[in-house]
């Protein structure tokens, strides 16, 4: 049974979702075998790892990591899974995730395969991936005594045991060209109340709407149901929403109990960002719209008549 190093992204003080999945998969991995996290200076969130299945946890301190600089994470991560043995280095499969990934398997000239859903043995080790945007799954091989993995977002459950770690903390070594690549600043997106990934209930608008203004009943349904507004890549070309509200493979991917999609087409980028949801409500006057094929409701009709309607009704239950 392989050692597993996995790399644990943080935010918070808290652990993020798709790197508690990413501990899942590991644990999976190792089938028994030890389960080693990596947290990049943030011991509030490793302290609690040990109850997702982390049997060991280090924490790496250097002041040159509290900016993202993939190049010295890959390196930590490098050197971390040398020290303890890992045969095998996960990670969560988002942007961040694989940017470091990808640069820990050059380093090392290993074998990466990215976005899995679940993982088994070693050399080979049997690999299912999620392709084309998650409508696909491809069955691979890896063949090598080390590999590195990356956990499909919202593909793998999180595995609450209820153990504990031992928690240890580490200085890493660094030097200049570790940190040519490396976040000097950040722009703030425009502050709206719930985090779209975070979301139990997502209302997104696509071309359908017509306009900027034709949000103005998917934000009334969102006030009502507490939601967070997404939209579609269309949306954003047009400029009639931020890209930070954009859901979709090259957007935001969500996992929200409920998605409801008005005068969204669904083209397979898209669903790539919201194929996770628990339930989907597609809402567009098309139905061959590719999106009935994966809504678990569907309304056929005019968004600017259902969306208020159904608003509508929401207020008369509620004696608003």
């Amino acid at each position: 049974m392989p050692a597993v190093l996995v790399y644990v992204t943080t935010s918070d003080g808290a652990a993020d979702e798709v790197a508690l999945q990413a501990l899942a998969l590991g644990a999976q991995v190792a089938a028994g075998g030890p389960v080693h996290a990596l947290v990049i200076g943030d011991a509030v969130a490793a302290a609690s790892l040990g109850a997702y299945g982390a049997s060991q946890v280090h924490v790496a301190e250097h002041a040159s990591l509290a900016a993202f600089a993939p190049d010295a994470r890959a390196r930590v991560i490098a050197d971390c899974a040398a020290s303890v043995g890992a045969a095998v280095i996960v990670g969560p499969g988002t942007e961040g995730g694989n940017t470091v990934l990808a640069r820990v398997a050059a380093r090392a000239d290993l074998p990466f395969s990215a976005n899995c859903s679940s993982a088994s043995g070693l050399n080979p080790m049997s690999v299912t991936r999620s392709r084309w945007g998650g409508s696909l799954a491809e069955a691979a091989r890896l063949h090598g005594d080390r590999v590195v993995i990356s956990a499909a977002p919202h593909t793998v459950a999180i595995n609450q045991t209820g153990g504990s770690a031992a928690v240890s903390t580490f200085a890493p070594a660094l030097d200049d060209a570790d940190l040519v690549v490396r976040v000097v600043d950040k722009v703030a997106p425009a502050a709206s109340g719930i985090s779209l990934a975070e979301a139990k209930v997502v209302v997104s608008g696509g071309r359908g709407v017509g306009s900027e203004a034709g949000f103005a009943p998917v934000e009334d349904l969102a006030g009502l149901l507490g939601a967070a507004v997404g939209c579609s890549r269309a949306v954003t070309i047009a400029g009639w929403r931020s890209h930070t509200a954009q859901v979709g493979q090259t957007g935001t991917k969500i996992a929200p109990d409920l998605y409801i999609a008005a005068g969204i087409s669904g083209a397979t980028q898209h669903m790539a960002g919201c194929r996770g949801a628990k339930k989907i409500l597609a809402i567009n006057k098309d139905n061959e719209a590719p999106i009935m094929g994966d809504a678990d409701y569907a309304v056929i009709g005019d968004l600017f008549e259902v969306l208020p309607a159904i608003s509508a009704e929401i207020r008369r239950v509620r004696g608003a």
